[in-house]
């Protein structure tokens, strides 16, 4: 492959021609909602393949689970890679790694390998999630580099809708037959390759004092957003997780029912992120206000006696998650430069993953407290609302910065 030319200016740093690269980093997103996901319809049928393997109760959900933990565990050192040895080749090697783990458990007879298996899965998925989010931000700028982290949402939240409906019509034939869809990653790490030019650092960052100047990684800049991130994605997952219990509590029990609720509280998410697209610039930080928003929702959701009242709630509290997410993306993407994008994005990824997998935990916890699930997410409303509150108070107390945040605009 020839060599890269030096960016012609600081804001267009190796940044691609027309909307195929941006697709390309859009499908990327998507894997690891893949693994979160695909094979949650088929987990009884599996529990009951591995009935008499010495602790399958707990081993087979963990199957569905670990790949988000590896994730949130491991996605800072993939940001570290990430800078060091160059986003694209990281990508490209971890996609097609992603398919070779993914397809593992259909020749696997072990459930201890399936497992193993599965920890290698979320493995490449933090590298996979952290380049395609770095390269986000290294291909592009400005309101075009916010409107494409909000599209990341946006087709993050509406292929978890489909990849559920595809592992439940595939595991209906049997509970091997979804990992086939792991195979994607041979399709698409070509494309990879072919597709996406190699970043390179703005002009600014490639004088030599730049090169060769050794500064720490901005950790307090990136501190407060990521901890805000861990609450903003329990906040995020809460209804996705929690919906059919919430159902069930109300004496829905119809799959069909609790599929149409889910799937109208996803088209609400990424409706959400859709009006995070067409708010102005300062619209978009206005983080008080989602949190606002989400937090009402979880309220009417808590105090619900009836359906059409909890996915009113539902309704609301997606439509503020819509807007949170690439809100919370893009506000950590603007306090980093090149050469830190990669280390602080696997921060933010790590952030968001640990989230997802504190969200069950916390409302488990509340709902042992509270006595209810009900009364629990009800209580996260009112955490929700005191976030909002702390940020609202925060932002008043804070003068307009004089200059642009960092970035490479």
């Amino acid at each position: 492959m020839p060599a890269p030319l030096a960016p012609p200016s600081p804001d267009r740093a190796a940044a691609p021609a027309g909307h195929l690269p941006a697709v390309v980093l859009m499908a990327g997103s998507c894997l690891p909602v893949l693994g979160a996901v695909l094979l949650a319809p088929v987990l009884p049928r599996m529990q009951d393949h591995f009935d008499g393997v010495p602790g399958s109760t707990a081993l087979v959900p963990v199957v569905l689970t670990v790949p988000a933990l590896a994730l949130a565990v491991l996605a800072p050192f993939a940001g570290v890679i990430v800078d060091r040895l160059g986003r694209k080749r990281l990508l490209v090697v971890a996609t097609v790694l992603y398919a070779l783990f993914g397809t593992a458990p259909l020749w696997l007879d072990s459930l201890q390998a399936i497992l193993v298996s599965r920890i290698l899965v979320g493995v490449t998925e933090a590298a996979i999630m952290t380049a395609c989010t770095t390269l986000i931000g290294d291909y592009y700028s400005g309101e075009l580099r916010d409107r494409y982290l909000a599209l990341q949402t946006m087709c993050a939240s509406a292929s978890a809708t489909v990849f559920f409906v595809l592992g439940g019509v595939l595991g209906a034939a049997d509970w091997r037959a979804p990992f086939w869809l792991y195979a994607v990653g041979l399709l698409i790490a070509p494309v990879t390759a072919r597709v996406l030019p190699t970043p390179r650092a703005p002009e600014h960052d490639e004088r030599p004092d730049a090169r060769t100047a050794r500064r720490p990684f901005p950790v307090r800049r990136m501190a407060g957003i990521c901890l805000l991130t861990v609450f903003g994605a329990v906040v995020f997952y809460a209804v996705p997780v929690e919906m059919a219990y919430l159902l069930d509590d109300l004496g829905v029990e119809s799959t069909g029912a609790i599929g149409a609720v889910t799937a109208v509280a996803g088209a609400a998410t990424v409706l959400g992120s859709v009006v995070f697209t067409r708010l102005s610039p300062r619209g978009r930080r206005r983080l008080p206000t989602m949190f606002a928003l989400c937090a009402a929702g979880f309220l009417l959701m808590g105090l619900a006696d009836s359906l059409p009242l909890l996915i009113a709630g539902a309704v609301v509290n997606c439509l503020g998650t819509g807007m949170l997410l690439p809100s919370l993306v893009t506000r950590a993407m603007a306090r980093l430069g090149f050469a830190d994008r990669g280390r602080g994005m696997g921060l933010w990824t790590a952030a968001f993953f640990l989230g997802e997998f504190l969200c069950p935990l916390v409302l488990l916890a509340g709902k042992g407290a509270a006595g209810s699930l009900a009364t629990a997410v009800a209580l996260l409303g009112a955490a929700t609302a005191v976030v909002a509150a702390a940020l609202l108070s925060a932002v008043r107390r804070t003068p307009a910065p004089a200059g642009p945040p960092m970035d490479d605009r």
